[in-house]
């Protein structure tokens, strides 16, 4: 399932995110960037070590990344430009403003992925896992703030020609298709 806004193709895919095909992928962290939920784990261990020593540098210098926030560092031994490595919020019953902070992981993920020219990038499940966002919230929010970051930018500028969503469980992957569906029969004129 795929729909165009501007000059850019959002999709949705089932499978592993480290077999994806493209220039960035993200990997849903947690602030110490150590590799421990299923997908951090799974890029950690297809990366090989040089991530872990470049995510350990990124905790040296300033001492790991907050909720919302977005790091960059090599691909290791995956075939990708880059990681960029960002902390999604932990649920807290969603009066604690996590789906703002979801949100900020997704502008901050593309504004480094544009700050390094990328064609394309790959978005996990961010905070449903471990973090225990309900998967539906989540989803509305990751659409919702990518298209209107698309929208917001000058399309000569931005670099992005395709934004995948790399779903792991079949669950999401439903969800992302339906609403990316709703998204491309909803009129140009609608606020997201």
């Amino acid at each position: 399932m795929q729909i165009r806004v501007n000059d850019v193709i959002l999709s949705v895919t089932e499978g592993d995110i480290t077999a994806w095909q493209g220039d960035i992928i993200v990997n849903a962290s947690n602030s110490g960037l150590y590799g421990g939920g299923p997908v951090d784990a799974a890029i950690h261990r297809a990366g090989g070590p040089r991530i872990a020593e470049e995510c350990a540098a990124i905790r040296l210098k300033q001492g790991g990344i907050l909720p919302g926030d977005a790091a960059l560092t090599s691909a290791g031994m995956l075939s990708f430009r880059g990681i960029i490595h960002t902390v999604g919020p932990i649920w807290k019953g969603g009066s604690a403003g996590e789906a703002a902070v979801l949100s900020r992981c997704y502008v901050s993920s593309l504004d480094i992925a544009c700050s390094q020219g990328a064609r394309s990038i790959a978005f996990p499940n961010i905070s449903t896992g471990l973090y225990n966002f309900p998967k539906d919230i989540a989803c509305k929010t990751a659409v919702d703030t990518i298209i209107r970051y698309v929208r917001a930018v000058e399309p000569l500028v931005l670099p992005l020609r395709r934004i995948e969503f790399v779903c792991f469980e079949h669950e999401n992957t439903l969800l992302y298709e339906t609403m990316l569906t709703t998204r491309l029969l909803q009129s140009d004129n609608e606020t997201y």
